[in-house]
């Protein structure tokens, strides 16, 4: 038999005085790497904003045209600023379309928001045809407060009627709703961005041959049209050249209708700039009658981002709410 070994075994040395702990320092070492090693996996999932991140995420590159993107891929990202606890979710309310390039465009629109404002929680709902649904991002948000900006261009159905009614069916959110994007500043800001990149050249502004289309949707609603003139006149006096609203459906003119005229004035020289604020069956319309290369979509302008913001912080900073919603008028 084997002589039992007179050596002591080593022994851990005492925890500290005072600090209540019995652990031994190897395993305190071993948990600590298993704690850091499983944070590590954790936080690959979690997106910049806090929330998990999706699979089907895309990079802004895929959905923009190069200017568009906020920096190359590989320059290091800044560190995200810690997110208030009292400071509500942005939640952008997009139309939605069958076009799966305009889901694209607003992702990489909600990420150039989030990168102007790191640590604020901005999620997305969508009227019709694209998830997620803005009932279901609302009720994601149950118990908490949030703000809806529209990503929709002026006052028509869908700002004066759905979304307060999508608000007040969401009795567990406390909401306020934003006014629609426009008109303003800068949106002619992006405007006036599209229009160069599609070939207007500064040196035409005064001229008596050139002219701009600003193609929209439409609307029945009187302060949608109201809307769409103003930010016509607002581009025009940006320009220097007639700026004439056409629409694709329910008003007038058409977008052949007013390339016509504005022919007809000797206005030959004409550009159509793309009032929507992603690709769609109306952006591809508009594009179809243009004379020349129409202007892209709003998208994710570094302007429209902007914009956003503005309009959540004037939500934050009303007043007046009514039963737990408010609703701003443009300005």
């Amino acid at each position: 038999m084997t002589e039992p070994s007179t050596q002591q075994p080593r022994q851990s040395p005492p925890p500290p005085a005072g600090s209540g702990g019995t652990v031994p320092l190897d395993s305190t070492a071993q948990l600590l790497t298993r704690i850091t090693a499983q944070l590590g996996t954790q936080l690959s999932l979690v997106s910049r904003n806090g929330t998990r991140r999706p699979m089907h995420r895309t990079r802004p590159s895929e959905a923009l045209r190069p200017s568009d993107t906020l920096r190359p891929s590989a320059a290091p990202r800044p560190p995200d600023t810690p997110r208030s606890p009292g400071t509500p979710p942005l939640l952008v309310v997009a139309h939605g379309s069958r076009d799966p390039q305009a889901l694209r465009t607003v992702l990489a629109l909600l990420d150039r928001v989030r990168d102007l404002r790191p640590g604020l929680d901005v999620r997305l709902g969508h009227i019709e045809l694209n998830r997620p649904l803005l009932p279901d991002t609302l009720d994601g948000l149950r118990g908490a407060d949030a703000v809806l900006v529209p990503l929709l261009l002026g006052r028509g159905h869908h700002v004066k009627h759905d979304l307060p009614a999508a608000a007040a069916a969401a009795p567990a959110v406390r909401t306020r709703v934003a006014a629609p994007l426009g008109p303003h500043p800068l949106l002619v800001e992006a405007l006036y961005g599209r229009l160069v990149e599609a070939g207007w050249d500064p040196a035409d502004q005064g001229s008596r041959s050139a002219a701009v289309v600003l193609a929209a949707a439409g609307s029945r609603d009187p302060d949608s049209a109201q809307d769409t003139r103003r930010t016509a006149r607002m581009l025009a006096e940006r320009l220097g050249v007639p700026v004439v609203p056409a629409y694709a459906s329910a008003a007038t003119p058409t977008f052949p209708a007013a390339l016509r005229a504005l022919a007809a004035r000797g206005r030959h020289r004409t550009f159509v700039a793309s009032y929507f604020t992603a690709p769609g069956r109306f952006a591809s319309a508009a594009a179809g009658a243009a004379p020349r290369t129409a202007a892209l979509p709003l998208g994710a302008h570094p302007a429209m981002a902007r914009l956003l913001l503005h309009r959540y912080d004037q939500a934050l900073s009303a007043t007046a709410r009514s039963g737990g919603v408010s609703l701003l008028a443009s300005a």
